[in-house]
């Protein structure tokens, strides 16, 4: 039986846990999950546990031998810290267990890609994972091991030869990246707020590939403040015309939920309806090359309204549900999340917006930032692809 949605999950991937005070609070991942099954979108048929961690060699494959040591020497003793590896900064805090935790994470999103690879469901969602910071040799912006990296190299020595990353958080997915940044069956393609404003300070349109992969790598930087329609126009002006070229055997997507509004750390200003609508253009685009589709989670900050009710439109879109996009969120669940966080929960799981798309070949602006954003990606990366920068839009 081929499921239509498959989730690795159980309630260990939340050890996942830099501490009280750290901003990538392990709740947002419960809560999304506990919103999705409340609301119907989900139900235990799509879970699958519990999760078998990577192996030592799985992860060897996107980080080094010292660096692996070093998790682990750090997290069986958490008082120590190994900075030249990036492990006890304010952003990446050492605590107990961190191996087997981001082991743990790594492997849902294994577990997920082998379910979509080997045809086991028609889509796979691990929430818990998207950790794209982490680098091959030190963890960076709240990420230890790069599971989206781990799982990719998997299929990669299983004989994958094309597979597309599509990475909309706010935040530039610089370690995905960096790690197949010379490698031309992995095209990468993000969608981030300018480097000029936003951490990691890198992901620029001219950053394209390394001379064994030009072009492999696209990124579409925008101006801070960017809101619902000026993102959807870029991923219309941008996305689909590559990966349509480029022709993936397996869409990955990042679905970082910081690029809404309300979120303390970034500067974009999407609705979740916004996230919902480039959530299903990945979804149509996905299913454009034979459906094969794994997502992940991401950042996202807004903990106990905009991060669930974002990933639960994720879920709702990865799993064809039927709900309406404006249902209203169960009054058990709004208890639930003011008890245990002290604020209230949205009660939609809609923002109340309309938004539409609308390809910057049917008007530039170039007065306009983001138009002018557009452009600059399309001119940096067109060329690589056989396609015109002035032509060429979908949707």
């Amino acid at each position: 039986m081929t499921l239509p949605i498959y989730i690795p999950w159980d309630e260990r991937l939340v050890q996942y846990n830099f501490g009280p005070s750290h901003p990538l609070a392990p709740i947002r991942v419960a809560l999304a999950m506990r919103l999705a099954q409340e609301l119907g979108i989900i139900s235990a048929e799509n879970l699958v546990g519990p999760v078998i961690p990577a192996t030592h060699q799985q992860l060897l494959r996107a980080h080094s031998g010292d660096y692996l040591d070093a998790v682990t020497r750090v997290g069986k003793n958490p008082e120590q810290v190994a900075l030249d590896f990036g492990l006890g900064s304010s952003d990446n805090p050492v605590f107990a267990g961190m191996h087997e935790a981001s082991a743990r994470v790594a492997g849902a999103t294994l577990m997920a890609a082998n379910a979509v690879w080997h045809g086991d469901a028609h889509h796979a969602v691990n929430l818990a994972g998207g950790l794209h910071h982490a680098q091959r040799e030190r963890a960076s912006g709240f990420c230890v091991y790069n599971d989206i990296a781990v799982a990719i190299y998997d299929l990669l020595e299983q004989g994958a030869k094309r597979i597309a990353y599509i990475d909309i958080d706010a935040h530039y997915g610089d370690g995905v990246a960096n790690i197949f940044y010379d490698d031309p069956r992995v095209l990468t393609i993000s969608i981030h707020e300018s480097p000029h404003t936003l951490f990691p300070g890198t992901g620029f349109p001219h950053e394209t590939g390394g001379p064994k992969a030009p072009g492999s790598c696209v990124n579409l930087a925008l101006p801070a403040g960017t809101g619902d329609q000026g993102w959807l126009r870029a991923f219309v002006s941008v996305v689909p015309q590559i990966v349509d070229v480029f022709a993936p055997e397996l869409t990955f997507s990042q679905n970082g939920a910081d690029s809404h509004i309300h979120d303390p750390l970034t500067h974009l200003a999407l609705s979740v309806d916004g996230q919902r609508y480039a959530y299903q253009g990945i979804h149509r685009l996905a299913h454009r090359h034979g459906g094969k589709l794994v997502a992940v989670g991401g950042g996202g900050y807004d903990l106990a309204d905009a991060v669930p009710r974002s990933w639960a439109n994720l879920l709702a879109v990865m799993s064809e549900s039927e709900l309406p996009k404006d249902a209203a969120i169960p009054r058990n669940y709004r208890e639930f999340v003011d008890a245990e966080l002290g604020v209230p929960s949205g009660e939609s799981l809609s923002d109340g917006q309309n938004p539409w798309a609308t390809p910057i070949d049917q008007g530039f602006n170039a007065e306009d930032p983001v138009d002018s954003a557009i452009m600059e990606t399309r001119l940096a990366s067109f060329g690589f692809f056989g396609l015109d920068p002035e032509v060429n839009s979908w949707f």
